[in-house]
């Protein structure tokens, strides 16, 4: 799961906004820099970009950005403003995307004695989760139910599957709608890596002999699959009941 951050991580990530804010931004169109940190602890930046008809935020760009770079799992996420405006807080639109899809995520808010960190029950308290209504599916064969109800799979590496933090509908397809078993679960944390960057103890989370039977084993599934592909290691739990 994603690592709590310290107060290293929040004034590296406040000072890179700053610095992007101050070297791009206009006093028009560009009025904030946001910054977030992913789960290999990399930065990407994003600008809002103003528009009366309600252009995006600079925390979704910053998000956004870090997706298309191979993060599947943000730890933190900080938006600066221009003219030594500091540490902002999202609006409330980013606050609503932001616990609908980053439930794990951090947030660097402002406060009386200087910044904060708060997740996004403290972000938003009370709010109506929309995730909770469309629960997402994580799919499996039926050959691994077996692994998977015994406790000795728990992770599962995915290609261009999107996968989010959360609650999540285990299913279990056979080639028969009418025979697919379901398990309610919990995806606990997603971390992206090239294929070839995998190492040998990654590869056997998933049930590979090794790192270099990641490949030939991941195009059974995925046939376009390169090496140089990101790929995405999906943490489950299933529940209880």
């Amino acid at each position: 799961m994603n690592q709590p951050v310290n107060d290293a991580a929040v004034t590296m990530l406040i000072a890179v906004a700053r610095a992007a804010i101050r070297e791009h931004g206009d006093s028009n169109v560009h009025t904030v820099a946001a910054a977030v940190l992913d789960e290999d602890a990399r930065v990407h930046l994003g600008l809002n970009l103003y528009h009366f008809t309600g252009g995006p935020c600079a925390e979704l760009v910053a998000l956004a950005n870090a997706r298309a770079a191979g993060a599947r799992a943000p730890r933190l996420i900080v938006a600066v403003g221009d003219d030594n405006r500091g540490v902002l807080a999202p609006c409330g639109r980013d606050r609503q995307v932001l616990v609908d899809y980053y439930q794990a995520i951090s947030v660097v808010l402002p406060g009386p004695d200087g910044p904060r960190v708060v997740t996004g029950d403290d972000l938003l308290p009370h709010t109506y989760r929309w995730q909770a209504q469309q629960t997402q599916r994580l799919r499996f064969r039926a050959s691994h139910l077996p692994a998977v109800r015994n406790g000795s799979k728990r992770v599962t590496l995915r290609f261009n599957d999107p996968a989010q933090v959360g609650p999540a509908l285990l299913v279990f397809e056979s080639g028969d709608v009418d025979d697919e078993v379901t398990l309610a679960g919990r995806i606990t944390s997603t971390v992206a890596k090239t294929v070839q960057d995998i190492s040998d103890a990654e590869a056997q989370k998933d049930g590979f002999a090794d790192a270099a039977s990641v490949l030939p084993g991941l195009r059974d599934y995925y046939p376009d699959l390169s090496s140089d592909d990101y790929v995405v290691f999906v943490h489950f739990e299933v529940d209880a009941t």
